[in-house]
């Protein structure tokens, strides 16, 4: 049952090969044979053993009794929801997260949280106050974060998908780092309420799967309005699973010219090949611009810590998490509060949020940043006025070691985003599937769309999975000890 697909395990079931507690009791003996990945936070064995034996499994749904792992920043009604930060230690929500109740309506069985940065805040899953989580295609390398401990969890074979969320690429980097197709869907498509919040108005959940059709399952059970969440577009859930087959072969893919010579002669070879697979199967390339992209990582680096800094502020130690003992006054509860149950990197991003906020700052810096975000959003329309979808890079590079980038200087991993941030800005799809490795290690090339259209970005990701088996390959994890 390991590195099954959805699809594949929905027919074991289906044909009874299995039973919804066979399914899940190997899913948890494999979390455990893996604990040295370290992608779990808590293992939820003795409720998701309970549901496995009370359920009845459905033939007409495709994620009827399926084992799935959520980011540990869905709240989880009476299961501890950390944000992998030691502020939150221990917290157990009073309710779920519309994300989970969805997936447990449409059938799935929620097996772990998974390890992530710390509030989401990172690219190699290396802030989690849990520990790093390892790529099991490579012993001490990261797997890409910040959705890193779902992205293990499906690499691995552990679950089939993982929920993860992605503010500036955290489910499209660990998806190419760990060789899995990872969609970050229209901002809005999926409810945000009991997800906590990083960059409120940046933030989206979505799928990481092994591949696209995968992904259009979980996608059309994690959609539709929920009144709970003001930024939630009021539109039906999806049903982009029923189309995954309508395949066009008169796309046009835009190819952006500002990125060009921001890879390496490896990876530009890999992402070439990707590029004459697609025109091989009939798609057009044709050369873009955008203009402005070149300002997206420093946008997004006003952007999101200025968010994150207002957002943060309501963990303070009174009302839930950890709170400093021996304090005098409540100032003090205040500020040993957050400094001990804070990570480096979220108090940097705090800091930083709080400054370009201040009076004297904000229009130099944040409202100069929302300026420029209108402009590379525009840039984005005028783009996909001459192509359907734009193709790029997903990464700059494969996995990386763990303390190799960032220790001396964290702009060094704000750089892992530079293909990736630039979606979120705009607010629109984008999906990363795998391609060609480079010395052994996993790669992935990313499709961009207009707003609204998942629909078309995951047929085009389907039918190049239709003629490749990138996806199909899995970690062995020998060298692991």
């Amino acid at each position: 049952m390991q590195h099954k697909t959805i699809s594949e395990l929905h027919e074991m079931l289906a044909s009874k090969d299995i039973t919804p507690v066979e399914l899940v009791e190997e899913s948890l003996n494999l979390a455990k044979k893996y604990e040295f990945l370290n992608c779990f936070n808590f293992i939820n064995e003795e409720k998701a053993l309970t549901q496995a034996k009370n359920a009845t499994f459905d033939p007409n749904n495709p994620l009827s009794c399926i084992p799935v792992a959520h980011k540990d920043l869905f709240c989880t009604e009476n299961i501890q929801t950390t944000c992998s930060s030691k502020i939150l230690e221990g917290f157990k929500p009073p309710y779920s997260a519309t994300v989970v109740e969805n997936l447990e309506n449409a059938g799935c069985i929620a097996i772990a949280k998974t390890n992530m940065d710390e509030f989401a805040m990172g690219s190699s899953n290396e802030t989690s106050y849990f520990g790093k989580v390892h790529n099991p295609w490579l012993k001490d390398h990261v797997p890409g974060g910040s959705s890193g401990g779902a992205a293990a969890s499906v690499a691995s074979g552990v679950v089939p998908f993982a929920t993860g969320t992605d503010t500036g690429g955290s489910i499209r980097q660990p998806a190419a780092l760990c060789n899995l197709t990872g969609l970050k869907p229209t901002y809005g498509r999926i409810s945000r309420w009991g997800m906590i919040a990083f960059a409120s108005s940046l933030d989206q959940a979505g799928p990481l799967a092994h591949n696209a059709k995968d992904c259009a399952i979980a996608l059309d059970a994690m959609t539709g309005h929920d009144q709970k969440d003001t930024t939630s577009l009021a539109m039906e859930a999806t049903k982009t699973v029923d189309s995954i087959d309508d395949f066009s072969n008169t796309k046009t893919l835009g190819v952006v010219k500002e990125f060009s010579g921001q890879l390496s002669t490896e990876m530009e070879n890999a992402f070439q090949e990707s590029i004459k697979t697609y025109q091989n199967l009939g798609y057009k390339i044709k050369e873009i611009s955008l203009p402005n992209i070149k300002y997206s990582v420093p946008t997004y680096y006003v952007i999101a810590p200025a968010e994150c800094s207002s957002n943060l502020s309501r963990f303070d130690g009174v009302r839930f998490g950890h709170r400093s003992e021996e304090v005098k006054n409540l100032e003090e509860l205040y500020i040993k509060s957050r400094s001990e149950g804070f990570g480096n990197e979220v108090k940097r991003r705090i800091l930083i949020g709080t400054y370009v906020l201040s009076a004297g700052y904000y229009d130099a810096y944040y409202k100069k940043a929302q300026q420029v975000r209108r402009l590379i959003t525009e840039d984005f329309k005028n783009a996909f006025q001459e192509c359907d979808l734009i193709l790029t890079p997903t990464s700059p590079g494969t996995t990386f070691a763990f303390d190799s980038k960032g220790s001396k200087d964290p702009t060094e991993l704000y750089l892992e985003d530079l293909f990736t941030i630039a979606a979120n800005l705009a607010g629109i799809p984008a999906i990363s599937i795998p391609q060609t490795f480079v010395n052994n290690l996993p790669t992935g090339h990313q499709l961009i769309a207009p707003h609204l259209n998942e629909e078309l970005i995951l047929q085009t990701a389907h039918h190049f999975q239709q003629d490749t088996d990138w996806h199909l390959k899995s970690p062995s994890m020998e060298d692991f000890s």
